[in-house]
């Protein structure tokens, strides 16, 4: 992608109610939720890469993904 920037986050979950990381159809995941969450944010779809994958119920305490959205203008804004 022509002028964007790779994003990193860390992140914590409870794996409670979801169907582990990996976006799958017909279930609820972690990554799906987040995908969704800032495409939202950022006003265009976004498409995460987690480190690995959780299963079903599993939680995470220190886990990282990263995405590409379009870099800031400079001097900000």
């Amino acid at each position: 992608m022509a002028n964007t920037q790779r994003y990193f986050i860390e992140l914590s979950y409870d794996g409670t109610r979801y169907h582990g990381w990996q976006a799958q159809p017909n279930a609820i995941t972690v990554q799906e939720l987040l995908d969704k969450a800032l495409s939202t944010l950022l006003r265009q779809q976004v498409e995460t890469v987690g480190c690995g994958r959780t299963d079903t119920g599993v939680h995470a305490t220190q886990f990282f993904a990263h995405f590409e959205a379009p870099r800031p203008p400079e001097g900000g804004a």
